[in-house]
């Protein structure tokens, strides 16, 4: 860490610098109403008409009597005295750092005024709507579309797109001037089809150590004798894969054990839809036969509302091995640390998005785990700004109140090309290269996926990219690989709307920041992820263990699902070292970039030799039993890890050091 950087962590701003500053951020805080006529003309809602609303794709317009549900987005009393007050709490270097807001207190100055719901209520209703419900972040609205041209000065039209006939605005919505300052977005007029989607895969890779299948650590065991031949130019050629990895062997290999924290105090939040009913006693399972605790009375707790859920058929009811992956690492990486899971109703953002309201409304965690996201150019549609901000603005008041959001940054397996090629999570209506939302919102951490090798004592050997190529399924003896061309990698890149956010600048390169995957120049931009830790499939999987149809098993799994739950142990683990909550964590990350481990392209790289390999061999209880995979790694297409900050693993891995450094100083 440079002197400069510790001089910043010395600083002890007085009483009265901090009166100063803070005056200057809650400046306009006192309740206002609408602006009226002669202050604020009509607003526009630039996105709010979807990419599939054209001319050519025009079926004539909406019945009247369609009914509708919508959400109208509140913005508050002061939405940039929000922003700047979430950026001065989070950042080391502020007089303000952790000076943090109670959720009442966030409501109070920053929560919409009784006077502007009213206002907006009353618009919605003068224009023939019915109110359903109501919160300091939205009011939820159901109607005719009979109604939309008095209210949204448009009218709705039915589209043909590939998804079959959509309804959606003809042209975007304009908010009346009577309410346009107490507005900052509508969506659900427009029918969306893309949802989240979460980020895990299974190799079906059951156990463990000493399994015969696998290696304990990198390069213990050579493949049988039965593996075909491997190509010239493979290095490594003979390395059998090793075992999914548990929780110990994390710990050990991120400084994590060295440190002796163990996440106490804190409280991490896991976000999904739906629940699995064995959640508790399936981690508790896990955590027995794996050598740790399992959770103690009151240390595991669910917010579920099952009666409520919808949307089971799109979202995959009984998605609980992505909800079994999430607590079963957080938990692995701060086994002190007490877990919630905050069960969304369904996968689509409306549900999403008043799950992540509901921990920051009610203070429920300090550190909140997502292991979903979604695309947002999509041939479907493109993400509605409006949602984009709705997100953001939940962010911002959780950083105002101490609370650090994760995400996942997405992963691609498929027999094509993965990250740059075809966008994330293998999405066939992607719009080109792009990066996940809510993943590249400047106000949440990005969560890459790296390769992990572990060395003969079980703790870190090296790392590289999260990214594998592999052969087909090869029966023993075969004289040559399957062909197939899998290709399995973690998401990463450039934002093409977010702004470079000011903790970015510090580190990032301008070359990264300021090239489009198409080559293109542009302002400085986001780029993810921030940070990375293990996620490989079929290199590095993780053991995961979930109750199916009332038997429990385990399994080897990969994806930055593991990732993100593992970064939110682990800055669990860091709040204990500083003595309370860190609240948005990208600043402390940045500030630390030199301390975290530089996780570069493969080591025993030699010329043009392709990168290190393994072989993969199906374990005894699989339906492929005795079968193979070669497994090419660090193999992401487009996101080469390299020295420094990279948009494969950003500034890289924790590490002991980068972790102990939130003991060294107190604000």
């Amino acid at each position: 860490m440079s002197s400069a950087v510790q001089r910043r962590h010395r600083r002890i701003a007085s009483t009265t610098a901090i009166s100063v500053v803070l005056a200057a951020l809650t400046t306009g805080f006192a309740a206002a109403g609408p602006a009226s006529a002669d202050q604020a003309a009509a607003t526009t809602l630039a996105g709010s008409s979807p990419s599939y609303a054209t001319a050519s794709a025009d079926q004539g317009q909406t019945s009247s009597a369609t009914q509708l549900s919508f959400r109208v987005y509140l913005a508050g009393q002061n939405a940039s005295g929000l922003a700047a007050y979430a950026q001065a709490v989070s950042d080391p270097t502020s007089s303000l750092y952790r000076h943090f807001l109670s959720a009442s207190q966030a409501e109070a100055r920053y929560g919409a005024t009784s006077s502007q719901i009213s206002a907006v209520t009353a618009w919605l209703k003068g224009a023939g709507f019915t109110v359903t419900s109501t919160n300091e972040h939205w009011i939820d609205v159901k109607g005719a579309a009979a109604d939309v041209p008095k209210a949204f000065s448009t009218s709705m039209h039915n589209y043909k797109t590939s998804d079959g006939t959509l309804h959606a605005p003809q042209q975007n919505v304009r908010i009346p001037s009577s309410v346009a300052s107490a507005v900052s977005g509508v969506s659900g007029l427009a029918q969306a089809t893309t949802h989240a989607v979460t980020m895990s895969e299974s190799t079906g890779k059951a156990p463990s150590n000493n399994d015969p299948s696998c290696s304990d650590y990198y390069g213990q065991k050579k493949a049988p004798s039965t593996a075909p031949a491997v190509p010239a130019g493979y290095s490594n050629p003979s390395t059998l894969a090793q075992c999914s990895m548990v929780p110990s062997e994390l710990r050990q290999a991120y400084g994590v054990t060295q440190s002796k924290l163990t996440g106490k105090g804190a409280t991490i939040a896991i976000v999904n839809w739906y629940g699995s009913s064995t959640m508790e006693a399936d981690a508790d399972q896990y955590s027995v036969n794996h050598g740790d605790k399992p959770f103690a009375p009151g240390q595991y707790s669910e917010v579920s509302t099952p009666s409520q859920w919808t949307n089971e058929d799109v979202c995959g009811f009984g998605d609980n091995s992505e909800e079994a992956l999430d607590v079963e690492m957080a938990h692995g990486l701060a086994p002190a640390a007490k877990v919630v899971t905050v069960a969304a109703n369904s996968c689509f953002d409306s549900d999403l998005l008043a799950a992540e309201a509901e921990i920051v409304d009610n203070h429920l965690a300090d550190i909140v785990s997502n292991s979903w996201g979604e695309s947002i150019y999509s041939t479907a549609g493109n993400l509605d700004p409006s949602l984009e901000a709705a997100y953001n603005q939940v962010f911002e008041q959780g950083a105002v109140e101490g609370i650090a959001f994760d995400f996942s940054t997405g992963d691609c397996m498929n027999n094509d090309s993965f990250s740059v090629s075809t966008g994330l999570n293998c999405d066939p209506t992607v719009v080109g290269p792009s990066v996940d939302w809510p993943t590249s919102s400047p106000w949440v951490t990005a969560v890459g996926g790296t390769a992990l090798g572990l060395n003969k004592q079980g703790g870190y050997g090296f790392e590289t990219a999260m990214g594998d190529e592999r052969s087909g399924r090869t029966a023993p003896g075969s004289a040559s690989w399957a062909v197939e061309g899998t290709t399995f990698g973690g998401g990463g890149g450039i934002s093409q709307t977010e702004p470079q956010p000011w903790y970015q600048t510090w580190v990032v390169p301008k070359k990264l920041s300021t090239t489009l995957p198409d080559g293109s120049k542009t302002s400085p931009k986001r780029t993810i992820p921030d940070i990375s830790l293990n996620g490989d499939l079929y290199f590095s999987s993780t053991q995961v263990g979930q109750t199916t149809d009332g038997v429990y098993s385990e399994a080897g799994y990969g994806g930055t699902s593991v990732s993100a739950p593992s970064w939110a142990g682990v800055l669990a683990d860091a709040q204990q070292a500083q003595g309370g909550p860190i609240g948005f964590a990208n600043p402390s990350i940045y500030l630390r970039a030199s301390l975290a481990t530089d996780v570069t392209g493969s080591p025993r790289q030699i010329g043009n030799s392709k990168v290190d390999s393994v072989i993969f061999e199906y374990p005894a209880g699989n339906a492929f039993a005795g079968a193979f995979r070669l497994v090419q790694y660090n193999a992401d297409e487009g996101l080469p890890a390299t020295k420094g900050y990279d948009l494969a693993t950003g500034v890289g891995s924790p590490n002991l050091a980068f972790l102990e450094s939130f003991g060294w100083f107190r604000f």
